[in-house]
């Protein structure tokens, strides 16, 4: 009896410790944990490479000289280096006037769409008329429309209104008809309390005094967000440019790109490649440094998921 009682006791965990058990689950958890996060890190990281090589095939490309990319296409690095592929692009075709063409579209587009996104999204959030609902649901639903399915009566429309191989057309429709604009503006307003408007109606403030001075400051992070988008959706916007406009002097960046391609892309890849870039490069720097506040943005409006 004495040697069964020794044998239970040493067999006992000593007092205050921890069953091993659960403690080899925990390390092995954690183990796990790290594996798999680990795992993900490199898949992902091969992704971005996979992503991201493009992109730097066609920088390293645009260095090149034209007697190595027609011995050597597939060598890496350029030998000799040269920035004379971009001095011949520039030279070569408009770019100053395209980008001047661009520069401008996109910032009357931005502040229009600001504008009208704003007061659409304040009035579908917070001001209830008949149909409101009914309304926004249909506006919002012509955005699953293809623009290739409108572009014919759209095109109509434009020569109606005389502005086909006008800047007008590329400006006007887009400042005040965005559905993602304005679904993005109602949902910031529907995130700001109504104790707010409230109040101001209270103090006899109006519609329009509540907009401007309460709705409007309100919406900064959003709007920011938004200038963000649209502005890199109008500069890479081809299609309509291509249909609607004609004279080289109002081609857009994008459009002019595609008339260089045309002209010189199956001769000096070289030199299509440094144009690529110069029309990419401005865009990229503007996504990279606005990239947070547009996730940012979303997730306050609640489009980001929880």
């Amino acid at each position: 009896m004495t040697t069964a009682v020794r044998t239970a006791s040493a067999q006992a965990p000593a007092p205050g410790s921890a069953p091993a058990g659960p403690q080899k689950a925990s390390r092995e958890g954690r183990a796990g944990a790290r594996t798999r996060k680990t795992i993900l890190h490199i898949v992902l990281a091969l992704g971005g490479i996979a992503m991201v090589f493009p992109f730097i095939w066609m920088l390293i490309t645009s260095f090149k000289t034209l007697p190595q990319l027609l011995n050597d296409p597939l060598s890496f690095l350029p030998q000799p280096f040269t920035f004379q592929n971009y001095v011949d692009a520039w030279n070569d075709a408009p770019f100053a006037q395209a980008y001047v063409n661009s520069i401008y579209i996109a910032i009357l587009v931005v502040i229009g769409t600001l504008i009208t996104a704003a007061m659409a999204g304040y009035a579908f959030a917070r001001i209830k008329f008949r149909g409101s609902r009914v309304l926004f649901i249909v506006f919002l639903a012509t955005q699953m429309i293809p623009m290739q399915v409108t572009l014919i009566p759209f095109y109509f429309l434009m020569a109606k209104l005389g502005w086909v191989d006008s800047h007008l057309s590329l400006i006007i429709p887009a400042a005040l008809a965005n559905p993602f604009a304005v679904f993005l503006m109602r949902q910031f307003v529907l995130s700001l309390p109504k104790e707010l408007e409230e109040a101001a109606l209270v103090d006899g403030a109006g519609r329009w005094r509540i907009f401007w001075s309460i709705i409007l400051p309100n919406l900064r992070p959003g709007l920011g967000a938004l200038a963000i988008i649209v502005a890199l959706s109008t500069w890479n916007n081809f299609l309509l440019p291509l249909v609607l406009l004609n004279s080289q002097d109002l081609f857009t960046v994008p459009l002019l790109l595609q008339s260089f391609r045309g002209q010189f892309g199956s001769i000096n890849y070289g030199l299509i490649m440094a144009a690529s870039a110069v029309a990419t490069i401005p865009m990229l720097v503007a996504f990279v440094i606005g990239q947070r506040r547009i996730l940012n943005s979303m997730a306050a409006s609640g489009l980001g998921g929880r």
